[in-house]
């Protein structure tokens, strides 16, 4: 969060989950509802710069981060194989004039 404190951010509530599940697991509204509630009430009451942690928790699998961007002998031809199919589907879009 060093990046976040650098760029001078005013207000930042850090979720430690999953990439891509900034509010929890999909289908837990608990957690959802947590998430925003918390952020609500930083952006109305932050006087001054802050950053805070959430004490949301991934409702899935709790060894979620040591499986996270692993890339070892044991998954590396299969994480290649899906790099090369990314990069064909991409060339293919690219050359349909689709974009992201």
């Amino acid at each position: 969060m060093d990046i976040v404190t650098h760029c001078n951010v005013p207000r930042y509530l850090h979720n430690d989950l999953p990439l891509g599940n900034p509010l929890g697991s999909p289908g837990d509204r608990e957690t959802q509802l947590k998430s925003v509630l918390s952020a609500l009430r930083l952006a109305i009451s932050a006087k001054q710069k802050v950053v805070e942690v959430s004490d949301a928790r991934w409702a899935g699998d709790p060894q979620w981060k040591q499986s996270y961007n692993k890339v070892d002998e044991t998954n590396r031809k299969e994480l290649s194989q899906l790099g090369e199919e990314n990069r064909r589907k991409r060339a293919q879009n690219k050359a349909l004039g689709l974009s992201r």
